[in-house]
């Protein structure tokens, strides 16, 4: 028997795990770390399955290419030539625009996709770049962007210090947190109370975290902007603004005064569901905790105002002077940081060519990216290459995009399962199990409630290429240096560059990823080396988030811009809501699952044991008005799709609300998943809207959609 240590690479706590494998290097248990410098022991049933998914029998340990309509089984060789007989001249015929890209939620925890993929994607030189981060998080980068100048520059809660939380739209008990890295979530909020904190819980469901909390209020879904911007009217009407040490660093705090002045308590009661007097008071006790943090996360950035929510979020936390200071929201100092010259956050560099919805952080919003494959015309999408993504069942109206990816002449699928997605490829590259890579948690280092890393070796030897060799390969049949590219002398290039920015001199004792990761701690805030980290198998903790003003601003004027004008001008639409006549409609919200991670964990046996838990749930006196039985059946119809679903009468919803999970329908003909075909669900995109976009950001509103509900 041997025990490994290792970082869990399923979700954004990164978590500390202790595997257990036996001689024949089969994994016998994952249990939590107790040494863990962060986790310290926690684990979740995510974590504890990692052994089952390096296990699963469907997962994919060859490429596959589409001969005649079948998928079989080629040599890494045969997949290549095959992309270098047709994604070239796609290109040459019609243009770099022509070859589109997906790149999903997985490839983030993936340290070779992170700091690899992003080789490919430039030279592609493509336009059309996709991703999950418009069906999730783009307003906090937008609002981010425009207020700190770095969309990247995020503030997390500190939890291990506030005394005051309001959550928005977040369930961080089923999350594990998100844009905030944070184990053992129940552990943390306990420490709040403990402190003699309050926690406090915005959401249309009383979650898991909303029974947790001290107090819940069940708001109509979509209008916590509202909210938000009603708290910000009683703390200025109130005479109660402090932002403290920020003052000398804002610019707009006037602005932000006469913006709030239409949404009072009164005002936004009708439309929020939450009484006046409640605002007053959530405003007030908000600006009287010794500190406090506000937090909105999915239920708040999948909506119509998503980015002015995003923004309000931070608004608020600058007023009552709880940005940058501890028991607020802080920016943490990762180990590793971005190299190079930080510039001024910009939108708008191109636009998309069907519906003329601007960049973001070099993306397009994706629900565009069926327009751009079905019209005709310059620049029309013919290929697509998805990079750890399942945009099929992940996207809005996702029916519309499987069809529409029928019609490419081509399409590349970098993915572990042939899924709803990928089954439509014509070639698919696999990559080794986490087990079977080093891990490295780039990305939620940056938004963690502590300053720590951690560096995962390899625990067993893979058969298959490294990803971040894949992806190097595909750079050089892009660039025409053919399938047998010189991948190491490309690997040097790609170090070069990092050690050019990071005012390095670049090393040869290490390839891939560990030394890009080696050489960007060299440069980092930290006195450490990936040698350090080696030695520390259980992690370096660095200490509590300090405060960085005003170093982490990025703006042109170098201060906080407290209204910027994109975002300003989106507030009329938003003011316009107020006058507009209540609607007693239905409308449809999703909700996580402790043990699944979007639509990428359903195949695993132990984390759908119990039964299907994919059910539509329903207010009691809605089930009664409409004829809905529990356990029955409804239908689900959107100006999108149609959808049947069965009912759970709950009064963990609201009246007027009914709840899908998202990541589920897992019944395509052509997949090869056993476990999530046996417990496929419904996949709740079918009837997501894909023309309902929150304006500044393009991203999806996939809390608050019209829908209509009857007995199916």
């Amino acid at each position: 028997m041997t025990t490994a240590h290792v970082t869990c690479p399923l979700c954004e706590a990164t978590c500390g795990l202790e595997v257990t494998l036996d001689e024949n290097q089969q994994v016998t248990r994952v249990t939590g770390d107790q040494q863990d410098v962060f986790s310290k022991g926690y684990i979740c049933p995510k974590g504890a399955s990692l052994g089952a998914l390096h296990h699963d029998p469907d997962r994919l340990t060859a490429p596959l290419l589409k001969r005649d309509g079948e998928f079989v089984e080629v040599s890494w060789q045969e997949a290549y030539d095959e992309i270098e007989l047709r994604l070239p001249p796609i290109a040459e015929k019609y243009g770099r625009d022509a070859v589109a890209v997906y790149a999903g939620n997985p490839g983030v925890h993936n340290i070779a996709l992170t700091l690899y993929s992003r080789v490919l994607y430039k030279a592609l030189g493509t336009k059309n770049f996709y991703s999950a981060t418009s069906v999730d998080q783009m307003p906090k980068h937008y609002s981010s962007g425009t207020m700190f100048g770095d969309p990247l520059a995020i503030p997390v809660p500190d939890v291990d210090r506030t005394r005051h939380l309001l959550i928005l739209g977040a369930n961080p008990l089923v999350s594990n947190g998100s844009l905030m890295t944070a184990p053992d979530m129940r552990g943390r909020l306990r420490g709040i109370r403990e402190r003699g904190g309050k926690i406090v819980v915005v959401d249309p469901r009383r979650t898991r975290t909303a029974q947790y909390a001290d107090e819940h209020h069940a708001i109509r879904p979509g209008t916590d902007a509202l909210l938000l911007f009603a708290l910000v009217n009683v703390l200025v009407a109130e005479n109660r603004v402090a932002p403290g040490r920020l003052a000398e660093h804002l610019n707009g705090l006037d602005d932000v005064r006469v913006l709030s002045r239409p949404f009072t308590p009164e005002a936004v009661a009708p439309r929020t569901g939450i009484e006046a007097a409640e605002i007053r008071r959530m405003a007030l006790e908000l600006a009287d905790a010794e500190n406090a943090v506000v937090y909105g996360r999915i239920g708040t950035t999948t909506q119509t105002f998503g980015t002015i929510a995003s923004w309000l979020v931070d608004v608020l936390n600058v007023l009552t002077g709880n940005l940058d200071e501890p028991g607020g929201a802080m920016f943490p100092l990762a180990a590793c940081t971005p190299t190079g010259n930080r510039k001024p956050f910009k939108v708008g560099r191109w636009h998309s060519r069907v519906r003329g919805y601007p960049e973001v952080v070099g993306e397009l919003p994706v629900a565009t990216l069926a327009d751009e494959i079905e019209t005709p015309g310059d620049g029309q999408v013919r290929a697509l290459i998805t990079v750890s993504g399942n945009p099929c069942l992940s996207t809005p109206n996702a029916g519309r995009l499987a069809e529409a990816i029928k019609g490419l002449d081509f399409m590349i699928s970098v993915d572990v399962y042939l899924n709803e997605t990928s089954r439509q490829a014509d070639v698919i590259l696999p990559g080794p199990s986490p087990l079977e890579r080093p891990h490295f948690d780039l990305a939620f280092y940056q938004l963690s409630v502590r300053n720590i890393a951690n560096w995962t070796p390899p625990t067993l030897p893979s058969e298959l290429p490294q990803e971040w060799e894949t992806m190097l390969r595909l750079t050089g049949i892009v660039t025409g240096q053919g399938p047998e590219a010189d991948v190491a002398a490309l690997d040097d290039f790609v170090a070069a560059d990092v050690a050019r920015r990071a005012k390095l001199e670049v090393t040869h004792d290490r390839t891939g990823p560990a030394r890009l990761v080696d050489l960007m701690l060299r440069s980092g805030p930290y006195d450490v080396t990936l040698a350090d980290l080696e030695a520390a198998p259980h992690g370096i903790d660095f200490g509590a988030l300090k405060p960085r003003i005003p170093e982490v601003l990025c703006t042109a004027s170098g201060r906080i811009e407290l209204a910027p004008p994109t975002i300003v001008a989106d507030v009329p639409r938003l003011r316009d809501e107020l006058a507009k006549p209540l609607e007693d409609g239905l409308v449809l919200i999703g909700r996580r699952h402790l043990s699944s991670n979007n639509s990428w964990m359903h195949n695993l046996a132990p984390l759908v044991r119990g039964g299907n838990r994919c059910t539509v749930q329903v207010h009691p006196a809605d089930a009664t008005r409409l004829g809905l039985k529990d356990g029955g059946l409804a239908s689900v119809t959107s100006r999108a799709g149609k959808l049947e679903v069965p009912v759970e009468v709950t009064d963990e919803v609201r009246e007027g609300v009914i709840s899908i999970p998202h990541g589920w329908g897992h019944d395509a003909a052509g997949s090869r998943t056993r476990v999530a075909s046996a417990n496929p669900g419904v996949n709740s995109n079918l009837v997501a809207d894909e023309t309902l976009l929150d304006v500044p950001s393009g991203t999806s509103v996939l809390n608050g959609i019209p829908v209509e509900v009857a007995p199916a």
